[in-house]
C-alpha cells in the first residue's frame, strides 16, 4: 500500500488521514432522523472511538435524494438538518460529513460540513463534482457501484481542476453490482484507488446493501460486515464508513445494512488492530 508520496492531510481543526494517522472512523446514521438521536449516536461513537485510540467523523445525510421509494423518508430537509449537524459539531467538538445531490447545495453544506460526500451514483457528475471542489473542504467521493476503481483517477482530475489540484480528496469503496439487488467487495479496487495517492475508505455497511432488494426499499445482510471490515482492513484503507443506529430494525432509511449501536466498539477495537498492524 505504500506509495511514492505522502497520502493524508487534515480534516477540521484536530482529525488527520493518511499515513501517519491512526484509523479514521466515519459513523453515524444514514439519514437525520432528530436531534437526539443524532446527539446520542454522536456521543456514543466518540466515546468509542476515543477509547480505541481512532479519529471519529460523524456522518447523516440531510435528503435522501436517491430512496428506492418516492414514498420513503427522505430527511428533515438542508435548513434543520444542517442546525442539527452544526449542533453535533459544536457540542461534541467532531467533524461532520453530509451529501450534496446538485451543485448548488455544495457552499450551503460547506458552511457547516467538514466533508462533503458525493453519493456513488453522482460520482461522474462533473458540474457537482467541481462545486464541491471550490468549498475548500475535505471532498469524498464513493466509487460508483458501476465503476472500475482505476476510472476513479479520472474523478481525481475533475476535483483537482475545480480547485486548482490543492482539493483534499478521499474515494470510498461501496461494492460493485453483481447482478441484480446485490453487491460484491473486490479488495484489489481498495489498493488499486489508494494507488491513485488519495486516502481510501472503506463503507463496511453500503457494501452489504442489496439495492431494491425488499421492492419499495434495499435489503441487507448485517452479519457480513465485520468480515468485510477485516478483509479491507487487511489492505492498507485508511478508514472505516459504517451506518450505525440504536436500533437498526425501526431507522428510517438503510436499517437492514445498518449496525447496532450495541457491541461497535469491539469491532472498531479489532479493525483498529489489523490497520496498526499493516501500517508498521
Amino acid at each position: 500500500m505504500n506509495t511514492e508520496t505522502t497520502v493524508g492531510f487534515s480534516i477540521g481543526q484536530t482529525v488527520e488521514v493518511g499515513d501517519q494517522a491512526p484509523l479514521l472512523v466515519i459513523a453515524g446514521p444514514c439519514v437525520i432522523e432528530d436531534r437526539d438521536t443524532c446527539l446520542h449516536i454522536a456521543e456514543t461513537m466518540l466515546e468509542h472511538c476515543r477509547r480505541a485510540g481512532v479519529n471519529y467523523v460523524f456522518k447523516a445525510s440531510y435528503d435522501k435524494a436517491n430512496r428506492t421509494s418516492r414514498a420513503s423518508y427522505r430527511g428533515p430537509g438542508p435548513t434543520a438538518g444542517l442546525n442539527i449537524l452544526a449542533e453535533v459539531k459544536e457540542q461534541l467538538q467532531v467533524p461532520v460529513l453530509t451529501d450534496i445531490h446538485q451543485p448548488e447545495q455544495a457552499h450551503v453544506a460547506a458552511e457547516v460540513a467538514d466533508i462533503i460526500q458525493i453519493p456513488a451514483f453522482l460520482c461522474r457528475q462533473t458540474d457537482l463534482l467541481l462545486a464541491a471542489a471550490r468549498c475548500n473542504r475535505v471532498v469524498n467521493v464513493k466509487k460508483g457501484q458501476f465503476m472500475a476503481p482505476e476510472d476513479m483517477a479520472m474523478v481525481l482530475d475533475k476535483l483537482k481542476f475545480g480547485d486548482g489540484d490543492r482539493s483534499r480528496i478521499m474515494l470510498t469503496e461501496r461494492g460493485t453490482s453483481f447482478g441484480y439487488h446485490n453487491l460484491i467487495v473486490d479488495m484489489r479496487g481498495l489498493v488499486t484507488m489508494r494507488q491513485l495517492g488519495v486516502p481510501v475508505i472503506f463503507d463496511a455497511t453500503h457494501a452489504v446493501q442489496l439495492p431494491g432488494g425488499q421492492g419499495s426499499t434495499s435489503g441487507g445482510q448485517r452479519e457480513f460486515v465485520f468480515p468485510l471490515a477485516r478483509a479491507a482492513a487487511a489492505t492498507g484503507i485508511d478508514g472505516l464508513f459504517m451506518e450505525v443506529h440504536p436500533r437498526p430494525d425501526e431507522a428510517l432509511s438503510d436499517g437492514p445494512n445498518s449496525l447496532p449501536l450495541a457491541g461497535i466498539g469491539d469491532i472498531i477495537a479489532k479493525i483498529r488492530d489489523i490497520h496498526a498492524i499493516i501500517r508498521r
